[in-house]
């Protein structure tokens, strides 16, 4: 799996928190996290370690752009890594074609679980990683749906999105 990235947690008083960790290459990164919202994403100078040569304010839509972004391929990556730990499991990631009896309603109408045993764990959408959705997410033509389980399971989950 790699190493694990130490990631500093300071109380910033009257502002939030701060958390910092440094990259392999030396390089400091740091996110405040202001109580009113707003967080600040700070690069460190190479040289000075203390003082920040590039700080770049986030709104929470910004922010969570940016966590969906490096967020997307790490969930398929944990998957991966998860598959090579347990015997039997795969994943898959189906499409939602524009035929699919599914596009347009809700997920749980499908009853993947139920009737397969397999899991949808994921939805990508236009780049955006949904994870855990809810029976009531409305999958669309266009939807990649992220399934785990054992390959019949997963073959069975393909059989029901494609055909009902």
């Amino acid at each position: 799996m790699g190493l694990m990235v130490e990631i500093e947690q300071t109380a910033l008083p009257g502002i939030g928190l701060r958390h910092e960790f440094t990259t392999r290459s030396g390089r400091r990164i740091g996110l405040i996290s202001h109580r009113s919202g707003r967080r600040d994403l700070v690069i460190y100078d190479r040289d000075d370690p203390d003082r920040a040569c590039e700080t770049v304010k986030l709104n929470d839509e910004e922010a969570d752009a940016l966590a969906e972004l490096l967020g997307a391929p790490r969930v398929v990556q944990r998957l991966n890594d998860l598959h090579r730990e347990v015997a039997g499991l795969v994943s898959e990631k189906l499409p939602i074609g524009d035929d699919s009896p599914y596009a347009g309603r809700p997920m749980g109408d499908a009853r993947v679980r139920t009737r397969t045993g397999a899991s949808i764990v994921a939805i990508v959408r236009a780049g955006q990683v949904y994870t855990s959705p809810a029976p009531d997410f409305a999958l669309a033509a266009g939807d990649l749906v992220v399934v785990v389980g054992s390959a019949e399971g997963v073959n069975a989950v393909a059989d029901i999105l494609a055909r009902g």
